[in-house]
Formats: structure tokens, sequence, C-alpha cells
């Protein structure tokens, strides 16, 4: 059973920050992703929202998660005309990736059992629950449903 931290109860895990910070795409955890190699899930993410093929590589190569996210905001006129469409299911397939290719994320993600994962980010209300604490916690609800997906695969597999 994996330790409380912070805000953590026993039906939640904020994972910010903490033990379960590996659910943030800032960890370090570096990624194979449409047959390259990324430094952390949050490269791949803002490589999407791109067609440029130099500003794809321009963030994959940027020297941190922050310098990622710093470029993708700094050419958002440049984004995909069908971001708003398909960035859900993107993250979901990264963070997909991201638990078949890392057996730790795999471990902890198990180890969640079943708790509600919350992105304790007081920035971000889309991706996390922001400064109310009333936001959409996607990335939260996204990592729940890898977590079934993964689970019932897991068991379907020990019968």
């Amino acid at each position: 059973m994996a330790e409380a931290h912070g805000h953590d109860t026993d039906r939640q895990i904020f994972f910010y920050e903490h033990e379960f910070y590996i659910f943030s795409n800032f960890s370090s955890f570096m990624l194979y992703w449409k047959r390259k190699l990324y430094p952390t899930s949050e490269h791949a993410y803002h490589t999407e929202k791109f067609e440029d093929e130099g500003l794809k590589e321009q963030i994959r190569s940027a020297r941190s998660a922050h310098d990622a996210i710093k470029l993708a905001h700094t050419n958002t006129d440049k984004y995909r005309s069908d971001w708003d469409d398909i960035k859900l299911n993107i993250m979901k397939e990264i963070l997909r990736a991201k638990t078949n290719q890392h057996p730790y994320v795999q471990k902890k993600l198990l180890e969640s059992c079943g708790k509600e994962l919350i992105e304790d980010s007081w920035r971000d209300s889309f991706w996390g629950w922001g400064p109310n604490k009333d936001g959409k916690n996607w990335l939260g609800k996204l990592w729940m449903e890898i977590r079934d997906e993964f689970k019932n695969d897991t068991n379907a597999k020990a019968v």
C-alpha cells in the first residue's frame, strides 16, 4: 500500500509531486513515441500539436519539459487545426505508451489501488484541478482509464 503524502487520502492521490510524481508528464521517464525517443511524455505531447517537422524536432530535443512547453506555447498560431478535437486521445496514447514502456510506472499505477488520481496543479484547470480545486482533472481521469485497462489486461492474462 502506498504511503500518503501532502493532500493524499485513503481515497485520493494527488500526483503533482511526492511518491506518485511519475504520473506527471514532467517526470523523467524517456518515451519511445512514433519511432523517436523523447526525454519525457511532456515533450511527446507538445510535438503532437504541430505538423511542421522542424518545430516538432525542436520541441523533442528541448533540454527540459519546461522548455518544450514554452516552445509550444510560443507557437500557438501553428497548432494543428484539429488539436482541440484530438488532444485527449493523443494524451491517452502517450500515457499508455509510458505505462507499457516502464515497469515502474505500471507498478505505481497498480499500487494506486483504485484511488482517484488528481493532478495537484494549482495552475492548470484543464489537466489538473487548478487554483480553485474544481478543474477538469483530465490527466488524472486518463490515468485512471489506463489503470483500468492495464488491470483488466493483467487479469485477463492471469486467467
